[in-house]
């Protein structure tokens, strides 16, 4: 068995006493795991960092077997680790994948929004508003993605300041009558109203976290959402405030 892609490195941890074992999130093969020899040397292991862009390729004897990547690397992106929150936005990316997809299943417009996203952590630019929608995305990969077009009870456009905790849909102020306490706050920005503050970006993905959770609920048994999406939140907030 064997095959060739790109794409970009998610995690790496040890594997006996020279070797590493990776996890790759592929175009074509999605969320992918893989053992890199020699990867723990001196010549390679600082080459397989998180977040950097490698062509592998993976060879095994069957298709369940764990099997062998041969790494190419194509971009180390190391500028963004010398930023803290583009490395927050990392990490939360990067922990997201690794919980929220099933290995080897291929998610190919997953893949084309998360690349970007990465350069765009490494560029510097404005990039908070890419990962809520990379959240948005990553909700819809899962089975649910939210429907904030129209009023789930009016059917009207306007004024639409709720989302339905149930079905993801949005509700407008009239719509909401007796219900609103009973509602999620729809932040402007998902709606894609004005600019987008550090503020507003963690109050959005105080929403998307909420459908992330429920929708997660069975790999996550019991247990919170990535700490490494915590504290990328958190990091927003207090640049809001700050």
């Amino acid at each position: 068995m064997e095959w060739r892609d790109e794409g970009a490195l998610l995690s790496v941890r040890p594997h006996g006493e020279s070797a590493a074992i990776i996890e790759v999130f592929t175009g074509e093969h999605g969320r992918h795991a893989g053992v890199v020899r020699g990867g723990a040397s001196r010549r390679i292991a600082p080459l397989l960092q998180p977040g950097a862009q490698v062509q592998v390729t993976w060879r095994a004897r069957l298709d369940d077997h764990l099997g062998i990547f041969t790494v190419e690397p194509l971009h180390a992106r190391a500028a963004l680790l010398s930023d803290p929150l583009a490395l927050a936005g990392l990490n939360a990316i990067c922990a997201m994948l690794r919980m929220a997809l099933p290995e080897r299943e291929p998610h190919p417009m997953l893949h084309a929004a998360t690349i970007p996203l990465l350069d765009a952590l490494e560029a510097g630019t404005d990039w908070p508003p890419a990962y809520l929608r990379w959240e948005l995305l990553l909700l819809e990969e899962i089975g649910f993605g939210l429907d904030l077009a129209t009023c789930a009870v009016t059917g009207s456009r306007d004024d639409l300041i709720y989302v339905s905790p149930k079905s993801g849909r949005a509700v407008s102020r009239q719509g909401a009558g007796d219900w609103a306490s009973r509602l999620l706050p729809l932040p402007p920005v998902l709606l894609g109203q004005g600019p987008a503050s550090a503020g507003d970006i963690a109050q959005a993905l105080a929403l998307t976290g909420h459908f992330l959770n429920r929708e997660l609920g069975p790999l996550l048994n019991g247990r919170p959402l990535p700490e490494a999406r915590t504290r990328l939140i958190d990091r927003l907030a207090r640049r809001a405030q700050g």
